[in-house]
């Protein structure tokens, strides 16, 4: 059989495959009534709040920097929660952070909390009847983003081919919003890994803590996503509620080694959001997040809202651009801009991950592929270390660390000028900039833009990331005084792979 005929059996496949998928191609809603604003315990804290600071700011930010702090106030907004919990997610795991949750989202649900949940479909993991478990609940309601429509095994994959433009665009947003009046947004999933309590791999993560005027924009970013003719009720996706099935019984908080037990009930809850206002900043905030549906979802080569907000704030910095970013690649258009703004004067450093500390060789190979690209064009790279001390400082747990367990990069921020800053879902690669839907949040206040670009400084100094340069037209590591010819603490058969992939036309897809 000739290879022609082969793919010619294949095409032949995914288009059957195809055409007996049962899931419609897109899904209208029925027009609900716009939601009247509650007042609700939270509303009241942030109204009160406000009316003390003599600023003009309309909205106050706190940085979540430790997993710790990233889930206890998640913990917390659902224990306060009166009226509705909205929730958008790429990820949500089903370990014990996810379990412990889910657990306080069907109590909340319980005493008359509505609550709305939004993932994406690519990481459900064949989960759809103890999602439709969940949904049978009749305060909790659950839609994924632009499924594929088979289900199971092989043939899910090969219809994945059979769509690939518009399978291939994925739901990337965070966001976590209660009553209307607080929401979380930023880079973190829902899973131990971002929380600093997993076995396997702990992740350095970032996401913020937000109240006042800008939380309308992420509710009614929320509302657009929701409603989108590619948000598909969960009991659409086939799975079954069984009578019999245990969704979530009694669940145990996690626990941390060196940290304070994390809040429960609503008392505790309450007290604890009280202290945590009196640490936030007032600031100029806007959210910005792209379309759910492309207006032409076969144009893979145009720049989405969020790409667009970053580069114009790039456009805009006059000495200094900060970086931090899981994955990072630029295509030749974008280091054409980088090359003017280096040109003009401008310093423009990235952290990323090291190939030891990725835990991803595919997206690291994507990378590798256009590093010396980057330097070449004047970005000051900068690679985490895997045995960084940051772990130790955000886990206080030393066996929540590497050598013992795997620990990498997974925060997507940036700082322009010490003025302005970026926390948000966008990776600074081709994936985030032209396929999958992103979010960020744009924060002009110097004070809290001098603090991340501390904080992003401290992570690229010599204990913990290796400096990048080039000799002689080679890429080399460095660390004080030592300095490496190929990947830092990594063998060859990982180095292999990394070049072979870099061979194959994906880079936009990592």
């Amino acid at each position: 059989m000739s290879v022609f005929q082969r793919i010619n059996i294949t095409m032949f496949l995914v288009a059957i495959l195809t055409g007996c998928a049962s899931l419609p191609e897109e899904v209208n809603h029925p027009n609900e009534p716009v939601a009247m604003s509650l007042t609700s315990t939270l509303s009241e804290l942030s109204d009160i709040y406000r009316l003390q600071q003599p600023t003009q700011e309309t909205s106050a930010v706190l940085l979540q920097d430790t997993g710790w702090d990233a889930l206890a106030q998640r913990l917390a907004l659902i224990e306060t929660a009166e009226h509705s919990i909205d929730i958008q997610y790429y990820i949500w795991n089903s370990d014990a952070s996810g379990h412990y949750l889910a657990n306080r989202l069907i109590a909340a649900a319980d005493r008359g909390v509505k609550v709305r949940v939004m993932l994406d479909d690519i990481n459900l993991n064949e989960r759809e009847d103890l999602l439709v478990a969940l949904d049978s609940h009749h305060q909790i309601e659950i839609r994924i983003f632009n499924p594929i429509p088979t289900r199971r095994g092989v043939t899910k994959w090969l219809n994945f081919l059979g769509d690939f433009s518009r399978l291939n665009r994925r739901m990337h947003n965070k966001s976590f919003t209660v009553d209307g009046a607080f929401s979380i947004v930023g880079g973190r999933n829902i899973g131990d890994e971002y929380f600093d309590l997993s076995d396997k791999i702990n992740f350095r993560d970032r996401d913020v803590l937000v109240m006042g005027s800008v939380v309308t924009d992420i509710q009614a970013s929320f509302g657009e996503y929701w409603d989108s003719r590619w948000s598909y009720p969960v009991d659409l996706l086939g799975g079954e509620a069984s009578s019999d099935m245990p969704v979530f019984g009694e669940v145990a908080a996690p626990r941390y080694m060196n940290y304070p037990v994390l809040p429960e009930g609503n008392k505790t809850a309450n007290r604890f959001l009280k202290e945590l206002m009196g640490e936030m900043t007032w600031v100029q905030a806007r959210f910005v997040s792209d379309r759910p549906v492309p207006v032409d979802e076969d144009n893979t080569s145009e720049l989405k809202a969020t790409a667009r907000v970053l580069a114009e704030l790039a456009r805009e910095s006059e000495q200094e651009i900060l970086l931090e970013s899981a994955y990072l690649i630029f295509d030749d258009r974008q280091l054409e801009e980088v090359q003017e703004l280096t040109s003009n004067g401008v310093q423009i450093k990235a952290l990323t991950n090291s190939m030891a500390s990725n835990d991803l060789t595919t997206n690291h190979s994507g990378y590798a592929g256009r590093r010396q690209d980057m330097l070449e064009h004047g970005i000051q790279l900068f690679e985490l270390k895997p045995e960084t001390s940051l772990c130790e400082e955000s886990t206080r747990d030393v066996s929540k660390c590497a050598p013992t367990i795997a620990y990498g990069l997974h925060a997507k921020s940036a700082v322009f000028d010490r003025r302005v800053a970026s926390i948000g879902s966008f990776n600074f690669n081709l994936r985030s900039t032209y396929l999958n839907t992103e979010s960020i949040l744009v924060i002009e206040n110097q004070s809290v833009a001098e603090s991340l670009a501390d904080d992003i400084d401290q992570a690229m100094n010599e204990d913990n990331s290796w400096r990048l340069k080039l000799q002689e037209g080679e890429v080399r590591w460095y660390s004080g005084q030592k300095s490496w010819e190929s990947e830092p603490e990594t063998g060859r058969w990982e180095r292999f792979q990394s070049r072979f992939l870099q061979l194959l036309p994906i880079e936009k897809y990592l």
